[in-house]
């Protein structure tokens, strides 16, 4: 039950405007998550990142903070054009 919880809260980065992703973010936590997981991988990592701050200091400045930044990589692609992507987790949370 708390896995499927916390896959609610997960926002995906990709190619659309940062700004459709803040709202998302900012979405979850007016619905009462206290804490939501930006994802990206490869070249969205610095939209993230941007993401991320942007909700934390113009949107919500003072109700979240950054809990937690995870970095990776994994390997995408078939077997002959297997390559490895960089990824990134920012785990914001809701200051009480």
């Amino acid at each position: 039950m708390a896995q499927a919880k916390r896959e609610e809260n997960v926002i995906l980065v990709g190619k659309k405007p940062p700004m459709n992703y803040v709202l998302a973010v900012v979405m979850q936590f007016n619905s009462g998550a206290n804490e939501v997981v930006i994802k990206a991988r490869g070249r969205a990592i610095s939209k993230a990142v941007d993401v991320a701050e942007i909700v934390r200091q113009r949107f919500l400045p003072e109700m979240v903070e950054v809990k937690e930044v995870k970095i990776g990589s994994e390997e995408v692609g078939e077997e002959q054009n297997k390559r490895t992507v960089s990824t990134i987790d920012i785990t914001l949370r809701r200051v009480s």
